[in-house]
């Protein structure tokens, strides 16, 4: 049948039944990617989604985040280097930089994605979307029309993750910010309390400092970034301090409450703090509570559990698969339009009668969620990490011996005056392979793709030897760590 979509303003044009091949709940990143790559495959589509085409990464995470880090990122460089350093003059401009984040997100107007998803031939729906048993999908619009679609081949669940905010008394009673608050905001605050030290935490700590806000963080742990290699937590600590970010380690919140002039928090050990505004930036959880999982038997608590397919553990058919952060495996924008890849990929191979093999970095397998997942943390300096650590590799079997340096070659230096950088390599020994590499300081996260390269491809460290660095770039760093190791 021809594609149908919902009307601009969210008003669906008939109440009558629609049937397609795939319907996919969720226009993020990874629903879109997993549309498009179906009908590429000849097959038909409708997504539903109940916010912006785009989703959080577009509209309130990935994308503004980086254009506010930019402005003050550019500005430190460039005092960095002497010559340049006499250039700078000012501060970086509050105004620009947030019409800059403006323009990155289109004012905050889907249109432009929901045209490409209209020239893919993608049937769009605005509205709340829920399973209603197998194959089945229902969708109400925000006038509260509901309607039924149906899925022949597969229904895919791309709905995401929402903020986690911890329980803590008096919280709900104040209008603290979430990333998207943090994010969105209008104009700098003149202070800030950040509550929670991983990567949305100290990007926002530092996006929000050299703009010119005061900004405290708290920190349940020792430093920030704690699920990271120690050192890229003391070094990025650092450059937070060293922005004028005031930090409280090991600290807990026992309460918050309003105050005339924003927020107070009571920490263990009786410290008070307060501010204008506080950053809530504690994880996030699986965005399941509204999906009707329970129609098909799972708990609608929790990520939803999926295998290398894709495919939803505990439901039969082979109908309901799940992809990106509502699955819970690594909560990165770029593994989730990976998944989403996989998924279509599968969905289509047995749409039209193809084998699926379960071999390891086939085409049908997500296999780099186990052991290959990059991710970086966009702060100056950057962090930038894929595959295991020690611990990790140790627990997975491997015989593990780590090598780790300063980054100080003539590429570092020249790139920026006193650089300050540290990298790590976790290898097999038995095989000689690479398992996990860590790279920390100015432009690292350019590094990154030749690590997650040399690990899925199980490069031998041998080979890579011969993999030459250019003279003079950070890259100078791979062959220092090979030769540490021996090479």
């Amino acid at each position: 049948m021809a594609a149908t979509d919902a009307e601009p303003d969210g008003a669906v044009r008939d109440s009558a039944d629609y049937e397609y091949d795939v319907v996919v709940l969720g226009a993020g990143p990874a629903g879109e990617n997993v549309a498009g790559r179906v009908v590429s495959g000849g097959l038909s589509v409708a997504l539903v989604e109940r916010e912006r085409v785009g989703g959080e990464c577009s509209f309130w995470a990935c994308v503004p985040s980086k254009a506010l880090l930019r402005s003050g990122h550019a500005v430190a460089e460039a005092r960095r280097v002497e010559g340049a350093a006499q250039a700078v003059t000012g501060e970086p401009d509050i105004t620009g930089t947030l019409r800059r984040r403006d323009s990155f997100v289109d004012q905050w107007d889907d249109r432009r994605q929901v045209d490409r998803v209209h020239e893919l031939g993608v049937a769009l729906f605005r509205g709340s979307g829920w399973v209603a048993g197998s194959g089945e999908v229902m969708v109400r619009d925000v006038h509260g029309t509901t309607l039924s679609l149906r899925a022949a081949r597969a229904v895919v669940l791309a709905t995401g993750s929402v903020p986690d905010h911890p329980e803590i008394p008096g919280l709900d009673e104040v209008d603290f910010w979430d990333s998207r608050a943090a994010t969105s905001a209008e104009r700098a605050p003149e202070s800030l309390v950040v509550l929670g030290a991983g990567a949305v935490g100290v990007e926002l700590a530092q996006a929000w400092a050299r703009l010119g806000t005061d900004v405290l963080m708290i920190e349940s742990g020792p430093r920030p970034l704690p699920a990271m290699a120690d050192f890229a937590g003391e070094l990025v600590g650092a450059a937070l301090r060293a922005d004028g970010v005031r930090m409280c380690p090991d600290s807990v919140v026992e309460s918050v409450s309003r105050t005339p002039e924003g927020v107070a928090l009571r920490l263990s050990g009786g410290t008070e703090v307060s501010a204008e505004h506080l950053l809530v930036a504690t994880g996030r959880r699986a965005a399941t509570g509204h999906l009707g999982l329970e129609s098909v038997g799972l708990h609608e608590d929790g990520a939803v559990e999926v295998n290398e397919h894709g495919e939803v553990r505990g439901v039969s058919g082979g109908w309901l698969y799940a992809v990106g952060d509502v699955t819970g495996q690594a909560r990165l924008t770029h593994q989730a339009k990976y998944a989403a890849r996989v998924v279509a990929d599968v969905v289509v191979a047995r749409a039209t009668g193809r084998h699926v093999t379960t071999e390891a970095f086939s085409r049908y397998m997500t296999s780099a969620n186990r052991r290959a997942v990059p991710a970086v943390v966009f702060t100056d300096p950057e962090v930038a990490q894929v595959g295991y650590d020690p611990a990790r590799a140790e627990r997975a079997g491997h015989q593990v011996r780590t090598v780790e340096l300063d980054i100080d070659s003539v590429g570092a230096v020249l790139r920026a005056d006193g650089y300050r950088g540290r990298a790590r390599f976790v290898v097999d020994e038995r095989n000689e392979v690479l398992l996990g590499a860590v790279f920390v300081g100015q432009d690292v996260a350019e590094l990154l793709q030749a690590a997650t390269i040399a690990i899925v491809g199980e490069v031998p460290l041998r080979r890579l030897w011969h993999a030459v660095p250019v003279f003079p770039t950070v890259g100078e760093i791979w062959l220092r760590l090979l030769e540490a190791y021996g090479l």
